[in-house]
């Protein structure tokens, strides 16, 4: 089933077979090992299968024709396990593995600050070795397809679930284990602390059947003998694995303090270097995690719950994050490190009442209105959460960072919160966690596949995303820039009153949900009138924004016509450097001193970029501007069009801000390596080179691969 990619193509190829089975929960129990490099553990997925699948299942054809010269190759369960020896979880290190939570389930595992009370959850499954069984197996059974890369899976096993005390409580058929689990994923929103204690539980339960499993590039294929269609697969199965140091869903790297630390990329292949799943956006699903790691580092992940550590034996410790909302693998997100955690040095009685904890919890929930989305709890259902301005929030961040933090970051969440609110009404998470990432995250890194782009759709859910493997196409903001500029636009068009207004509802409207260019644009321009709306149509935004290179002309007369005051004033300093470039080295006694305003960052972006336009910019203008606007200790992005006139007009006095800049900057310095290797000037190569040798190792794998090709 392998897939031979076409370098000249470079797609990324989406194998899971999501029309005729879907995960609906994860639950996850990993050990992060800073040592080796590799997080290990189990996952279970709780599965419901689709409707659109035959006997002979579309999954099984494919992957059984594909390579037609060659039998399907499953690995098979050796008649006698042998146990693993040097797996280096810590849960088998500190003797976690008969771990039984929350009693009869009747405790509410959940507290009322909507912290959970991050019980250990080890999996009880010890690691065994396998051989390959090379045999034809046939093709008549169901073959479960999942989007994996990157991984060494150990075992895949069914789940008896009908072996969990207490099951029977709210299910018709305790002794059928699909069935068991169809009614538990079906369980209404307002039992979902039920639900996830017993995908808890469901998760420790012992195995009963090892399945037929086997790896290639990109998927991970799994059966079980007998079982033809979906309805007969597992609706639960657990899947032991280590990740590999090279996998590129996480990267292995040091924060800003030199301590060491881990984070999920997501970019290129999202997250199934992190674990086995289901990638395509239309795979919506909810999860739980368990992490352990020592205790000295501080595990965040996007869960709704603002988890705390559970000590465990030996130095280590746990934490346990869920999700509510169900959402496409690819939003899964941790990062491990030393982080500090940012406090206001003083709080408001005020304060406190805004950001107190709206935790989803049966009573609140109102069921105002209709929702479009899969049922879950939903904020927007709930009347405290509906008009709470300020959500809870940590700030997280190197020791070296604290300072800073402190002082420029913290206070600026409460209003931006605040504006959010009242701009696009109810806030749809509970919390928020923020984290100062490390140098070498990629600032475009979380993009997500397209829902519609993802090339041709094949019976069984299976679809590739065009260029998405191309290590360039990560670094490529022209998407992002055009569509910042349409939405400016068209708020500039309606009306910001008519613009916000629209932005709101369409939120509401569509929170929850899976949603395309063609959805906002429609709803938008049915919800404007017909004066406010001449010659605007789907079609003529797709023709003049998406499918037209450079900047529409409608926004090029726009800007001709009206420049904002911040603007005309940069255009009065601009002018006035002109003037200070042209003077000669020796002025005369009647020149007089410019005086220059101080400007905002974003002033000081457009600026540069005006200054970038001049042919020559002289050394003695340079060293002016820098003292003038202190450009080295100023924003990333004002940083980065000082380095760019530093490298354009060969200023060696400050080729100090370029290094530091690709070393502190290195997703944003991937085009200042090009334009240092572009003039060909023996100083400014040596100099992109001897970053790049100190840096590569720890860079982002698509820069690196861009840069290199640059370099050498």
């Amino acid at each position: 089933m392998d897939i031979k990619l076409d370098p000249s193509r470079d797609d990324l190829p989406l194998m899971a077979n999501t029309s005729h089975i879907l995960v609906k929960h994860y639950v996850l129990d990993l050990d992060v090992d800073f040592e080796s490099q590799i997080i290990e553990g189990t996952i279970v997925l709780f599965f419901e299968s689709g409707n659109r699948f035959k006997k002979r299942s579309s999954s099984t054809e494919m992957a059984c024709r594909s390579e037609p010269n060659e039998a399907c190759k499953f690995r098979m369960p050796e008649p006698c396990q042998i146990p693993v020896t040097d797996t280096k979880t810590f849960s088998s290190k500190i003797g976690y593995n008969n771990f039984v939570i929350c009693g009869k389930g009747e405790k509410d595992t959940s507290g009322k600050d909507g912290n959970h009370d991050n019980q250990e959850q080890a999996s009880g499954i010890s690691s065994s070795k396998y051989c390959c069984d090379t045999g034809n197996h046939g093709s008549e059974e169901f073959l479960l397809v999942l989007d994996c890369c990157d991984l060494s899976v150990l075992k895949v096993e069914e789940v008896d679930v009908a072996a969990v005390p207490g099951i029977e409580k709210f299910t018709r058929s305790p002794k059928l284990r699909n069935q068991i689990v169809r009614e538990l994923v079906a369980l209404p929103a307002d039992r979902w602390r039920e639900q996830l204690d017993y995908y808890a539980r469901c998760s420790q339960a012992p195995g009963c059947g090892e399945l037929l499993f086997d790896t290639d590039t990109w998927s991970l294929q799994i059966r079980k003998t007998g079982a033809q269609t979906a309805t007969d697969f597992p609706h639960a199965i657990r899947i032991r694995y280590r990740t590999k140091p090279q996998g590129r869903s996480v990267t292995w790297t040091s924060d800003q303090s030199g301590r060491p630390c881990v984070y999920t990329v997501g970019s290129p292949i999202n997250n199934r270097a992190l674990f086995p799943c289901q990638e395509p956006p239309v795979a919506m699903s909810t999860w739980q995690a368990t992490i352990r790691a020592a205790a000295s580092f501080v595990v965040l992940m996007s869960g709704e719950n603002s988890a705390k550590p559970t000590q465990l034996q030996e130095g280590y410790s746990s934490w346990h994050y869920y999700v509510t909302m169900p959402m496409p693998a690819s939003t899964f997100t941790i990062a491990v490190g030393s982080w500090t955690e940012m406090k206001p040095e003083i709080c408001s009685s005020n304060d406190l009442a805004t950001e107190r904890s709206f935790s989803p919890s049966e009573a609140d929930f109102r069921y105002v209105g209709v929702c479009g989305h899969m049922e879950y709890p939903c904020r927007f259902q709930n009347a405290s959460a509906t008009t709470q301005k300020i959500i809870p929030h940590r700030v997280f961040a190197p020791v070296c960072l604290k300072g800073a933090c402190q002082e420029t970051l913290l206070p600026l969440i409460p209003p931006c919160l605040s504006a959010a609110h009242s701009v696009l009404g109810t806030h749809p998470f509970s919390r928020l966690d923020i984290l100062i990432v490390p140098a070498n995250f990629s600032s475009l890194g979380m993009a997500r596949p397209n829902k519609e782009k993802t090339g041709h759709v094949s019976d069984s859910g299976s679809s590739v995303i065009r260029h998405g493997l191309n290590p360039e196409k990560v670094f490529m903001q022209v998407h992002y820039l055009k569509g910042y500029f349409l939405l400016r636009f068209l708020a500039k068009r309606l009306g910001e009153d008519t613009y916000f207004s629209f932005l709101r509802k369409f939120v509401h409207t569509f929170h929850g949900q899976l949603i395309l260019s063609q959805d906002f644009l429609q709803m938008l321009l049915e919800n404007i009138p017909e004066e406010k709306r001449p010659e605007l149509s789907v079609g003529n935004i797709f023709r003049d924004w998406l499918e037209s290179s450079g900047i529409p002309q409608a926004l090029r007369e726009r800007q001709a016509r009206a420049e904002c005051g911040l603007a005309r004033q940069v255009s009065a300093e601009v002018a006035k450097w002109v003037r200070v470039n042209r003077r000669p080295r020796k002025r005369k006694r009647k020149d007089r001193e410019e005086v220059f305003e101080k400007l905002l960052p974003d002033q000081l972006v457009l600026l540069l970029e005006h200054l970038l336009e001049q042919k020559t910019v002289t050394a003695r203008t340079l060293q002016s501007l820098e003292r003038t606007y202190h450009l080295s200790e100023q924003d990333a992005e004002v940083r980065h069009r000082w380095c760019e006139l530093v490298v354009k007009h060969k200023y060696t006095k400050a080729y100090r801000d370029v290094e530091r800049f690709l070393q502190e900057d290195q997703a944003m310095g991937i085009y200042l390596y090009g334009e240092l290797m572009l003039g060909e000037d023996p100083r400014q190569q040596h100099l992109a080179r001897r970053c790049f040798e100190l840096s590569r190792e720890q860079m982002d794998r698509s820069s690196a691969e861009v840069v290199a090709e640059m370099l050498f």
